[in-house]
């Protein structure tokens, strides 16, 4: 981003659109006043005047710096504000802030990406980013699922990366309805027979904090490594410099020592899914 000299000073942005994406989750198109540049992995905090403030995963192409997305589930005070804007509002901006995606090191590897419910949404610039590197992979697969299919997020776009030849994709929902074809079940009922070598690839894994627990389980049972394991840490996540307190995992703080890290760095921590 513009080096604007104090991280605790939210840029002026207009709300651009706000895209409906199911029932609880809206997308905010954004414009800041100054170019913001961020990598898949960091965040920004959304500042409602008045209101508060609360950290989201942008859910757009990371080249673009004039404008970004961010995709907000209405849970609290300020989402629940957030979810009143309309376009021509103006919000504050801080950031980005936070650790990145490790790519570089992920090159010649095979790459499962796992997303469930909300996590689709911080899961989409890493996917833009994927695919726009996809030549220098060995594989990519994407596993995903949420409740049930209203609930899933980007459905038309991710039709989209269904045909993708460089991609490999598969889809469940907890409870189906009569229009879905695909899988019904938890996410980790997908995650077997998985057509790549799982003790040498590389997964990222992003959703609720029950879902991350049993598909990192899964994971280990299926031989990944812990070190190629990579979660997002994002749930506790508040003020996003590190002196709340509020995100803190064994010694580290995950707004600013994560919000990615690979699970041999965490699990000895008790309390990560919590």
């Amino acid at each position: 981003m513009a080096d604007n000299g104090n991280p605790y000073r939210p840029i002026k942005t207009s709300v651009l659109e706000v895209i409906p994406e199911t029932p609880t989750i809206k997308t905010l198109r954004l414009k800041p006043d100054e170019p913001i540049s961020f990598v898949p992995g960091q965040f920004i905090e959304l500042t409602v005047p008045g209101v508060g403030e609360a950290p989201f995963t942008p859910s757009s192409h990371y080249s673009v710096k004039d404008e970004l997305k961010v995709s907000v589930m209405r849970v609290g005070k300020v989402t629940e504000k957030i979810h009143a804007l309309e376009p021509g509002d103006t919000v504050g901006l801080r950031g980005p802030f936070g650790s990145a995606y490790p790519l570089d090191t992920f090159v010649g590897k095979e790459i499962l990406v796992v997303g469930g419910g909300c996590g689709f949404a911080p899961l989409r610039s890493l996917m833009y980013a994927l695919f726009d590197r996809s030549a220098e992979f060995k594989k990519l697969l994407f596993r995903g699922g949420c409740r049930n299919p209203g609930e899933l997020l980007y459905r038309g776009e991710i039709a989209e990366w269904g045909k993708r030849s460089d991609l490999d994709l598969v889809l469940t929902v907890d409870n189906g309805d009569s229009e879905w074809q695909g899988p019904v079940g938890v996410v980790t009922t997908i995650l077997d027979n998985l057509p790549m070598n799982c003790r040498e690839g590389v997964a990222i894994v992003c959703g609720p904090p029950v879902m991350m627990k049993f598909a990192t389980k899964k994971l280990l049972e299926l031989g990944f490594a812990e070190d190629h394991i990579f979660l997002s840490m994002e749930k506790n996540m508040s003020c996003g410099l590190g002196k709340c307190g509020h995100c803190r995992l064994g010694e580290y703080y995950c707004c600013k020592d994560g919000p990615v890290f690979p699970y041999s760095s965490i699990k000895g921590f008790g309390n990560i899914w919590e």
